[in-house]
């Protein structure tokens, strides 16, 4: 196995910077969202901030590590803050995150994520449809209506999309699904982890890219930074799978077994595997 590679399947050595560095991540999240993004990052180590007063993004970008922005529930004034933390992102050299949910569905969403993915963000993370119908929005002449904020396309389908978006964008995307697959446009891999019932609890997506930010605070290569993010998540989930009777409980094992992961039982778990680009 390569040096690449060998880094690419150890997730734990990620969660052990998180747990260490305990890096403050910049929250623009939906109202959905908030709660559990940031119990997820305290969950494992990090520390959360949920901020979206045009007033004092700037000021907050420049204290976090990290950036991650979700179009869940956003208002014009929401856009707005956005768009200014994402410009300080890229002005101060922070890693960000693009989350554009449900992208494809209304016209006001397609004009946020056009908007937003023209700022340059590190890595972009949606479901099947919305990076198929984000990729459409780059004039890439490919598109997804999707069904709201869910995915009506599988990943196997978003696979160029991804590719060509990553390239458009020189940025990282990472589809999620039964499947993970994830693309910097030269390299590939794809994360096998989770489980079904973990589509039957609001947010947990949008906690993933939370998580992501928190691997990027910590990892430079934001490639395997956004690998390792969906193979904690993933690990978490299918865990707490295990110990859950329906989906409340589910909300509450995956907070838990993400908090009482170890880096050595994540890398255990974590199956992670290079594909050819």
């Amino acid at each position: 196995m390569t040096a690449q590679g060998s880094a690419l399947k150890a997730p734990g050595a990620t969660l052990a910077a998180i747990r260490h560095q305990e890096p403050l991540v910049h929250n623009i999240t939906n109202f959905v969202a908030m709660d559990l993004a940031a119990n997820a990052l305290l969950a494992i180590g990090a520390s959360p901030l949920m901020a979206h007063a045009r007033e004092e993004v700037a000021e907050v970008v420049a204290l976090a590590a990290a950036l991650t922005l979700n179009i869940g529930t956003f208002s014009p004034a929401w856009v707005a803050a956005a768009e200014l933390a994402a410009g300080e992102a890229r002005r101060l050299g922070k890693p960000w995150v693009l989350d554009p949910v449900g992208v494809g569905a209304t016209a006001f969403r397609r004009d946020n994520g056009r908007r937003l993915s023209a700022l340059g963000p590190t890595v972009v993370r949606g479901n099947a449809s919305e990076i198929r119908a984000l990729a459409g929005l780059a004039g890439q002449g490919i598109g997804s209506a999707g069904k709201g904020v869910d995915a009506s396309d599988s990943v196997e389908s978003a696979a160029e999309a991804a590719d060509v978006l990553a390239r458009r964008l020189d940025c990282v995307v990472a589809v999620t699904g039964e499947v993970d697959r994830v693309t910097d446009g030269r390299r590939i891999a794809t994360v096998a982890n989770g489980h079904a019932m973990m589509t039957r609890v609001t947010a947990l997506g949008c906690s993933l890219t939370a998580v992501t930010g928190a691997c990027l605070a910590v990892q430079p290569d934001a490639f395997l930074a956004t690998v390792h993010a969906l193979a904690l998540v993933g690990v978490a989930g299918e865990q707490a799978a295990g110990q859950a009777t329906g989906p409340g409980s589910l909300r509450v094992a995956y907070l838990d077994r993400l908090y009482g992961l170890s880096p050595e039982e994540l890398d255990l778990a974590a199956r992670i595997e290079e594909a050819v680009a």
